[in-house]
């Protein structure tokens, strides 16, 4: 097992509705479901907030590629989201790859319980778990950052 960076990272699920965050201890030994937040306007300035009230070491956000591996319109928007939130924040953010990360938060809060319409309010923030559960399982077996750091407009990043 290779030792991780130290240091809290946040997990971001970005829906069109919805935007699932979840963290992580500072030893990234556990990730958990953060909060959700409205998409839309203020959805840059909210995740801003998030970041300064958690300071991360990076932000992941979750990259919806389809199951051969592919990028197809959610991955195209998901990029553009990230590069925009690149630009706001002063951490790294990194694309990493969400395949199937929302049915197994659905199966994980179904198995604890909670009936489909439960789950509504917090599948994002539990799938954004997930992504981060298995960022932090790359870092561990592989000792590289997970996904691609994201280059923001104007050559940051």
């Amino acid at each position: 097992m290779t030792d991780l960076r130290p240091g809290v990272r946040l997990a971001v699920d970005w829906g069109d509705v919805r935007i699932g965050i979840a963290a992580c201890d500072p030893d990234a030994v556990l990730a958990y479901p953060l909060a959700t937040v409205r998409a839309g306007p203020t959805e840059l300035t909210d995740l801003a907030a998030l970041v300064a009230e958690h300071r991360p070491i990076e932000v992941l956000v979750g990259l919806p590629r389809s199951l051969r591996g592919a990028d197809g319109p959610a991955a195209t928007k998901a990029r553009e989201r990230a590069s925009r939130l690149a630009a706001a924040l002063p951490v790294p953010v990194r694309l990493v790859d969400e395949r199937l990360t929302t049915v197994t938060a659905a199966d994980q809060l179904h198995a604890a319980g909670k009936r489909a319409r439960q789950q509504r309010g917090s599948i994002d923030a539990a799938a954004a778990a997930v992504i981060l559960d298995q960022a932090l399982a790359f870092e561990r077996g592989r000792g590289e950052p997970p996904g691609e750091l994201v280059s923001a407009p104007g050559g940051r990043g």
